[in-house]
């Protein structure tokens, strides 16, 4: 077998892989302006169970409605909480109104926007 088959077998497998892996990912709809200009509304986001950094974005349960999710920016991590904000603060409700979230309802980072295909990628610097 050719290096380069090898080489276009393994490619093969890793995109595989990562497209059974989108599959089975928790997925979530952005609803509302709060992260503009970042995500918009009807954004759909594969989420990954990874731990809140400053700076990243994050899916959590609404501390006020533990039902509904939430998608926000951290603004910081310490002490078991983690401080949220949205990208457009005048549209978001945020830390500033709820304060700081327990660390433990936060279920992970938004890694791949996969609709609408216009804007599909990967999220892994928002």
């Amino acid at each position: 077998m050719r290096s380069t088959g090898v080489a276009g077998t393994v490619v093969a497998a890793l995109a595989v892989a990562s497209a059974v892996a989108l599959v089975r990912t928790p997925r979530v709809a952005v609803e509302g302006p709060s992260m503009l200009p970042t995500l918009r509304p009807h954004d759909r986001l594969a989420v990954l169970p990874l731990p809140p950094g400053e700076g990243r974005l994050v899916v959590l349960r609404d501390p006020r409605e533990p039902s509904r999710t939430i998608v926000k920016r951290v603004v910081a991590v310490a002490g078991g909480a983690v401080e949220v904000a949205g990208d457009n603060p005048d549209a978001s409700t945020d830390s500033r109104h709820f304060g700081p979230v327990p660390a433990g309802l936060v279920r992970g980072r938004p890694v791949y926007r996969y609709h609408p295909p216009a804007t599909a990628g990967w999220l892994w610097r928002a």
